[in-house]
């Protein structure tokens, strides 16, 4: 039975030692204090159950598990990961809140770069916000075919570089269009986040946001922004199945359909393409949705913006096949497996 003191020795140790450090980082300030509590339970726990064995009958008594076989052993299993749980949770939160903070930083210096640039002379009432990754090729076959204005109000383009490495900011720049670059790239989401950020300092009153693939077409801008523009809606979501699609995966429209059934029934809406990027919103509603998802954000925005009580509607658009290149959203499963992601994030924040 050597090895059981040897093991009560150590785990002694160990909780006297867990107990002290967090001590010592709660003087230095960097825990908080229920993390404190958290941790010197932990440690004041193994350290006692290591010297006395049998106070860990009181836990077992009020799980009602001191009677059972390997009861206690049990009991302090289930205690143990209750407290980890909590410990992982409050990290994750911490995580978050970082991660929130560094978008904020990022959004900002470039946005900051931006206006400093001077480079707002395409920001109209209406501006598409178009986000883009090593697009150069397909941005130089869209851009040529903005329309100047929608319904007698001026359109403008901004474009959002995410951290490209080919030719994409010369080519706006060619096309006389607004470019802001991220440092780094980021995703469509976080790329639309930086966009929405210039539209809303520089004045812009209604977003339409579009690929760069050249899957959209501009010609059918003014679909989405006639019913916002009357004023009966706050966002309208361009629809594929509405519209008409060139056939791409079956998988990928399989999993349209499974989705919009999945956003429908959490948002209580009725969307027919919850996956589509060729929106479009007054700049008042986007004020009051919370965007945290750096992609797949059109599931994000129509769950947040249902749960606001926006309203939400639909416009019949085009979707053609990527023109050049590689899809930057992954493979059909990772594809799937991230858009439930989001879509179970922006449900549970409701």
């Amino acid at each position: 039975m050597q090895y059981l003191v040897v093991i009560r020795v150590v785990s002694g140790l160990l909780g006297i030692t867990f107990a002290l450090w967090s001590f010592v980082q709660f003087r230095k300030r960097l825990i908080k204090r229920y993390e404190f509590f958290l941790l010197a339970i932990l440690g004041t726990g193994l350290f006692t159950t290591a010297v006395y064995p049998d106070s860990i009958n009181i836990v077992a008594g009020m799980m009602a598990m001191d009677n059972r076989q390997y009861g206690r052993l049990i009991s302090l299993l289930i205690l143990s990961n209750m407290l980890l749980w909590l410990l992982v949770i409050s990290q994750r939160t911490k995580d978050s809140i970082k991660s929130i903070q560094f978008d904020l930083l990022v959004r900002r210096i470039a946005m900051e770069r931006f206006f400093e640039k001077d480079a707002a002379k395409t920001i109209k009432e209406i501006t598409v916000i178009i986000p883009a990754l090593n697009e150069a090729e397909n941005l130089d076959h869209l851009l040529p075919r903005m329309p100047e204005s929608i319904m007698g109000h001026p359109l403008g383009v901004l474009v959002i570089d995410d951290g490209s490495v080919d030719d994409t900011v010369d080519v706006v720049k060619k096309h006389g269009c607004s470019v802001v670059s991220n440092p780094i790239n980021r995703g469509g989401g976080a790329a639309l986040r930086l966009g929405y950020d210039i539209a809303m300092a520089s004045g812009v009153k209604f977003i339409v946001t579009m690929d760069a693939d050249g899957q959209h077409i501009p010609g059918e801008i003014e679909r989405l922004v006639a019913p916002i523009l009357d004023g009966a809606i706050d966002i309208v979501i361009g629809s594929r199945v509405l519209g008409r699609r060139e056939k791409d995966s079956v998988f990928r429209w399989i999993g349209i359909h499974v989705f919009n059934v999945i956003v429908n029934i959490l948002a209580g809406t009725r969307i027919t393409d919850c996956s589509n990027g060729f929106r479009a919103f007054r700049m008042d509603s986007l004020k009051k949705v919370l965007l945290l998802q750096d992609q797949f954000h059109t599931a994000e925005l129509i769950i947040d913006a249902a749960g606001k009580g926006m309203r939400i509607g639909e416009a019949p658009v085009t979707v053609l096949r990527r023109r050049s290149g590689e899809s930057k959203k992954g493979k059909n499963l990772s594809y799937g497996l991230n858009f439930s992601k989001t879509i179970l994030k922006a449900w549970l924040r409701k």
